[in-house]
């Protein structure tokens, strides 16, 4: 009997204590379900301005995300202290428990910056071909921890963030055009006058050839075999590898027919006989050709 009086009287103790605490978690749901609805609104609202103003998607999602996790945050906080739970101990739990997670993470927190400032700082962007890490390609996705590349060989090259914001970025489609410098070796018989109209005329044949900076053509070095002469010119960045190519082939193809010479290196050769005849050393000597 007395064990049923005393779980009575713990039942009517409890009762009485949860009944005394309903409204206040009554009030922690209503609390919570509202404030993930006005979160939702407020994302949905901070995402459409940023379509409308056409930030890059990157940008986009690390801003919406960094939004929607703090508000989440302070509501959870908020809705525990409705709860009446202390909420300084709940927050010093927090920062111990970010402080041994930091420490455990320390590479993935470096990419995570890395990740903020080329979000932020926008050294590239999607569909830019840069090179770095050693690498070059086609940036395809930019996240928070890793920007991945599509490379001229198609395939896919994951660079942690971390490294890449340390390191020396190129970026090749940044500006519109890009300068080519191409040479070209005749022989020191031929006519550089000559020569340098052939190339001259091929390059004004060039329609997608940029006119400010004007072209060059210029003897750019005069080596241990050819006359090198520079095809300096600035060409857009949709076109640069086609007038590249087009420009190598054709020009040698031009520089032949005009009658100039694209020489092979040259080097003499000696041939020491050294078959002794009366205490002596003959020696021959046959200059040879070698490319």
């Amino acid at each position: 009997m007395e064990q049923i009086q005393d779980w009575e009287m713990y039942a009517k103790e409890y009762t009485q204590k949860f009944i005394d605490f309903l409204p206040d978690l009554l009030a922690a749901i209503f609390m919570l379900l509202i404030g993930l609805w006005i979160i939702r609104i407020i994302v949905k609202y901070i995402r459409k301005i940023a379509d409308s103003r056409g930030y890059d998607p990157a940008l986009e999602n690390f801003i919406v995300s960094l939004i929607n996790w703090g508000l989440k945050i302070l509501l959870f906080v908020v809705v525990i202290s409705q709860l009446g739970i202390e909420t300084t101990s709940l927050v010093a739990a927090i920062g111990a428990a970010g402080l041994a997670i930091g420490l455990a993470l320390q590479g993935s927190l470096s990419n995570f910056a890395g990740g903020v400032l080329i979000i932020m700082l926008k050294p590239f962007k999607l569909g830019d071909w840069i090179e770095a890490q050693g690498v070059s390609g086609s940036v395809v996705e930019i996240s928070l921890f890793y920007t991945k590349l599509n490379t001229f060989g198609n395939q896919r090259v994951v660079i942690p963030n971390g490294e890449l914001s340390n390191d020396n970025i190129t970026n090749y489609s940044h500006n519109e055009t890009r300068r080519e410098n191409l040479t070209f070796g005749i022989s020191y018989d031929n006519d550089i006058k000559k020569a340098k109209e052939v190339l001259q005329n091929l390059v004004n044949e060039q329609k997608d050839i940029v006119e400010d900076p004007a072209p060059q053509i210029l003897v750019g070095e005069l080596g241990d075999n050819s006359v090198n002469l520079l095809v300096r010119y600035f060409a857009p960045n949709s076109v640069f590898w086609d007038i590249h190519w087009y420009m190598i082939e054709e020009g040698k193809i031009r520089l032949e027919a005009a009658g100039m010479t694209i020489p092979y290196p040259q080097r003499d050769v000696y041939i020491y006989d050294q078959t002794k005849m009366n205490g002596t050393v003959e020696k021959e000597s046959k200059p040879t050709i070698e490319s």
